[in-house]
């Protein structure tokens, strides 16, 4: 267990952190996310054993999981699958955290391992069986509210780096973490970070590139 400074608005959930860990359990891996910092969105964490997750590691699977699945609704996610560094399966909830002013400003997530009731008896195939669809076509429509958390977010992760003060080497940077955040599965991102960076798709995509080629080396 461990955390950093917290703000005022997300202080109330580290009991509820604290109380789910402890009622389900060792195996039961409990995280708190400021979404106002995505790079170093996790700021509590109980249990962090489960999938190794550390106070100051960034969003995981928040763009490329739980935004485009088609069950996303109600500002949550519950019952999918994840793997953990051993690449065994881990259940996993996620639900946003809204501010008075209904602006997303956390994430409450919990990730179960499973693998331990692997076995039991069919009392307990319910709690083991995924139940959400996490496929999604390409070119499928996004959600309106899905559009704008995800909106939201980028504007954050580019605001906090300010990249009118950037060079070209430190946009490709931010370009990068937003790709392997999935940001850009979402339809219409390109757009919408070009926009924020104040720079053209074609750039954006050329920034993309730049990334493709990094990864190919």
């Amino acid at each position: 267990m461990g955390k950093e400074e917290i703000s005022n608005e997300l202080k109330p959930y580290v009991p509820v952190v604290d109380m789910i860990a402890r009622t389900f359990g060792k195996y039961c891996e409990v995280v708190l996310h400021d979404l106002s910092f995505p790079s170093r969105s996790v700021v509590y964490v109980a249990n962090g054993h489960v999938t190794g997750r550390e106070v100051g590691q960034p969003i995981h699977h928040l763009f490329t999981v739980v935004l485009k699945s088609r069950d996303f609704k109600d500002d949550s996610l519950c019952n999918y699958t994840i793997k953990n560094k051993k690449g065994e399966d881990i259940k996993s909830s996620t639900a946003l955290i809204r501010n008075a002013n209904g602006t997303v400003i956390g994430a409450l997530c919990i990730n179960y391992d499973t693998t331990v009731l692997e076995g039991a008896n069919e009392f307990l195939q319910d709690l083991l069986a995924p139940s959400t669809r996490q496929e999604v076509k390409n070119g499928e429509e996004t959600p309106d509210h899905v559009t704008e958390i995800s909106n939201d977010l980028i504007k954050k992760i580019i605001g906090n780096s300010n990249p009118k003060d950037l060079n070209r080497e430190q946009r490709v940077d931010l370009i990068e973490f937003m790709d392997k955040k999935g940001i850009f599965l979402i339809k219409g991102s390109v757009e919408t970070v070009a926009s924020m960076m104040d720079v053209s798709a074609v750039t954006i995509y050329s920034y993309l590139d730049a990334v493709k080629k990094r990864t190919s080396v």
